[in-house]
């Protein structure tokens, strides 16, 4: 594995200590970039600084001209989220990783660090509300021309990237729609015109799906969701190759300054360790809970991957390991319905997070895409008596419960 930023001074245990065999990614999640002090500390040390200190000047001028491996500024990296970025990029199956202050920083970085006035980005149009912001008017102002495709058709694809294009940007499966794209076609027809494929891969998380091992360029993550996944830290990650991150990323990101702070690595690093055990519990109630939704007379329409009636279901079975943690669903009798129902639960909280191991709901129209305009939301398929719903770590019993009764 390809290490970012080599804790100078210190043993990478993942060096030293690699056994004779490929580790599973639930042992990477636990061993994969731990880098121990001199005290041999068994928990992963939290290392609080702003800058490095150098031995004499002439140490000062090798680190800077990158002769010798050296931390040199905390914007620029630290030995927490070293291991953070080390430890996701080894369960990502990526050669390299950058930790971010929140996943919307890693989107914007993401794509920013590629584009110039005069690029085109192509970008699959079901989306969360604010990488919307960013393709559909950020980019834009600075004279970027950003082309949006609506579905799955390969034909519809092919068309959009029949000219040069620099970058393509797909989030699979979309918030909060569920809708999925296949990500091996159209990477496959994006790299014939140079373009650099991006998956935003929050909703199905690192150990749902792995969109480098089905062609895709670079992978993002708000590690807010399920790498932190218990509300307690803002976060974000992108991953990809060598190439990508040292000659394209890290100039951005150095100058513009999206840093992830030492302490919120220092969570993301343990939240790591249970990630696993916590996607495929969450996983496996929110089929349970999208089957009983949908079963229900007041429910008109419930999105869930894992489901058969989802109109991409075989390509959910194709490139993920299951349907996901998060569903939505639309109520009989309009949004006061839903806002009934949402006020009378009970267990489930009412926010506008997700990935979370609290079950959280919450109405996209009002909240997570309320700065997009009706016409947008409505080609998005979000509508007025539209729940999203992110399944926790609660029995699916009591879950099926307090929607029951709700309903």
């Amino acid at each position: 594995m390809t290490h970012q930023n080599r804790p100078w001074g210190y043993t990478n245990v993942s060096d030293g200590q690699q056994p004779g065999w490929e580790l599973h990614e639930d042992t990477l999640a636990v061993r994969a970039g731990l880098a121990r002090s001199g005290f041999g500390e068994t928990g992963e040390a939290l290392y609080l600084t702003s800058g490095f200190t150098y031995d004499n000047v002439e140490q000062a001028n090798s680190a800077f001209a990158e002769d010798v491996d050296h931390y040199l500024y905390g914007r620029f990296a630290n030995p927490t989220v070293s291991m953070f970025e080390n430890r996701l990029a080894a369960i990502e199956g990526a050669q390299m990783c950058v930790g971010t202050g929140s996943g919307m920083s890693a989107m914007f970085a993401s794509i920013a660090c590629l584009v110039s006035a005069g690029d085109r980005v192509v970008a699959a149009a079901s989306m969360f509300s604010s990488c919307w912001v960013v393709l559909a008017e950020i980019l834009p102002k600075w004279g970027v021309n950003v082309e949006f495709v609506t579905g799955n058709d390969p034909q519809v694809w092919a068309d959009a990237l029949r000219v040069e294009t620099k970058a393509v940007f797909l989030e699979t499966p979309s918030n909060p729609m569920l809708q999925l794209v296949d990500i091996r076609m159209i990477s496959d027809l994006a790299h014939k015109v140079g373009a650099t494929v991006i998956v935003d891969n929050v909703m199905a998380s690192p150990i749902l799906q792995k969109p480098l091992a089905l062609g895709a360029d670079v992978v993002m993550y708000s590690a807010t969701k399920h790498i932190d996944g218990q509300g307690r830290v803002l976060g974000g990650a992108i991953l990809g190759s060598e190439s990508y991150i040292k000659e394209k990323l890290n100039p951005f990101v150095r100058h513009t300054g999206p840093s992830l702070s030492p302490f919120n690595a220092w969570v993301l690093v343990k939240s790591l360790e249970t990630m696993s055990m916590r996607v495929h519990r969450m996983n496996e109630s929110a089929q349970a809970i999208a089957e009983f939704l949908e079963s229900q007379p007041h429910v008109t329409s419930v999105n869930y991957p894992g489901l058969t009636s989802h109109p991409q279901h075989e390509l959910a079975r194709k490139q993920m390991a299951g349907g996901g943690t998060t569903l939505s669903f639309e109520v009989a009798g309009g949004q006061d319905a839903l806002y009934a129902m949402m006020n009378k639960l009970r267990v489930i909280d009412i926010s506008n997070n997700l990935g979370d191991s609290k079950s959280l709901i919450t109405h996209p129209y009002s909240s997570t895409h309320r700065r997009l305009d009706p016409e947008t939301k409505a080609a998005m398929g979000i509508t007025e008596p539209l729940a999203r719903l992110s399944v926790g770590l609660e029995h699916a019993g009591d879950l099926i419960r307090d929607l029951k009764e709700a309903l």
